[in-house]
């Protein structure tokens, strides 16, 4: 039922639209970099996070985290090529590389681009910037389906095409991690996430196309469809000979296929915003990967499936005021996403897998690179009886 509600939610917000002009107004980091004529750019954005737990029975610990601090740097060696890099630190204590790309740009259709790059996948992933979504965290969705951040070393090509007004990337990359030194990184509890690669050494036996395309072409509307297919990468291949038959097939079972397809949309219009995102994964060969990792003594419970969605909506109270310098927006989010949407006959399905939240609360927006966020929110998995509960709060920066 949810998932007819949220394609109901589409089209309405697709009608409401028809016949306004275009205009895409939308950016994150990297863009801002790239479109700056300066020699030397230096950016940065950030959170800091408050989670606390509410129970009516037990006392509960709150959690204070400075969540994610990120530093851009930006260099243009000429007027048509560029290097943007983004350094992250998570927690105060881990750092990671989240971007490092040079971009040759030809003309405005045609660009190429090569290193460690954002998956073009939905909306977060792309713009993950704190003030520019709704909520403390991110969404769930964008964490367990499309495993947000998800960035992986590739080169390929991006523009516009002004006359239909579209925008379009296309990148060759380097997949998910299936299998490394031992261990199964995909599961059905985790999903995708523990297999990103993120450029950390990673290793490559076959690449993967990750393919975007959006449209533009009425006012305050972005409809975007997405898509990535490939294979997971598993080093059991590193020196095996080719005709050894026994090791060749044991290393083909730690391989998983990873198909997916996504569909985002964002609406603003007279103080209003709608989003809303979808994805659908396929995966094979997962039973001959979870009965691999089970006679290692291993439990990866990985179906052969997993969906999840999402579709907020906000509003700017202060969107009478001219000029006013600040912006606050009450929102409200539901979500679902199942990891078990569908197995093989070898597993079960776990309900705990099926989840749906709902997320509402406050976005106050001091500058446009300012933001304080409060929000409130219900987790229910389908194998619980009542929502768990919890209030968030942080603070959101980017400049």
């Amino acid at each position: 039922m949810k998932k007819y509600l949220f394609f109901m939610c589409f089209s309405v917000f697709g009608f409401i639209s028809t016949g306004v002009k275009a205009q895409s107004g939308y950016a994150n980091a990297a863009n801002k970099l790239l479109n700056s004529s300066s020699k030397l750019n230096i950016g940065g954005y950030g959170q800091i996070d408050y989670n606390q737990p509410l129970s009516a029975d037990n006392y509960q610990a709150g959690n204070l985290d400075v969540h994610r601090l990120i530093l851009l740097f930006g260099y243009r060696f000429s007027k048509n090529l560029q290097f943007v890099s983004e350094f992250e630190f998570e927690h105060v204590k881990e750092v990671f590389v989240e971007q490092a790309f040079i971009q040759y740009s030809f003309n405005n259709y045609l660009n190429f681009r090569a290193g460690l790059m954002l998956v073009p996948m939905g909306i977060i992933n792309e713009y993950h910037e704190p003030t520019t979504f709704n909520g403390t965290e991110r969404p769930w969705v964008d964490k367990y389906v499309s495993p947000t951040t998800w960035r992986e070393i590739g080169l390929g090509f991006s523009g516009l095409i002004p006359g239909p007004s579209m925008k379009y990337q296309v990148y060759l990359m380097n997949g998910f991690a299936g299998y490394k030194d031992g261990e199964f990184l995909l599961s059905g509890k985790n999903g995708l996430r523990k297999a990103r690669q993120k450029g950390a050494e990673s290793y490559i036996n076959s690449p993967s196309v990750a393919t975007k395309i959006e449209y533009y072409g009425i006012l305050g509307l972005n409809v975007g469809a997405s898509t990535y297919f490939g294979e997971t990468q598993s080093s059991l291949y590193d020196g095996l000979a080719k005709n050894d038959i026994d090791a060749v097939s044991r290393a083909d079972s730690s391989v998983v296929g990873v198909s997916m397809i996504g569909i985002d949309l964002r609406y603003r219009r007279k103080g209003f915003e709608l989003r809303g995102q979808l994805y659908r994964v396929w995966l094979s060969n997962t039973d001959q990967y979870n009965l691999m990792a089970e006679n290692s003594g291993k439990t990866t419970n990985l179906g052969s499936q997993m969906f999840g969605w999402y579709a907020e909506m906000s509003y700017n109270v202060f969107n009478q005021f001219d000029n006013i310098g600040t912006q606050l927006f009450p929102f409200v989010r539901l979500s679902n996403y199942d990891t078990h949407y569908a197995v093989n006959s070898s597993i079960t399905a776990e309900d705990a897998f099926n989840n749906t939240i709902i997320t509402t609360g406050l976005s106050w927006k001091i500058h446009q690179g300012v933001a304080l966020k409060s929000d409130l929110q219900f987790i229910k998995s389908r194998s619980q009886g009542s929502y768990s509960k919890s209030f968030n709060a942080g603070i959101g920066i980017w400049f």
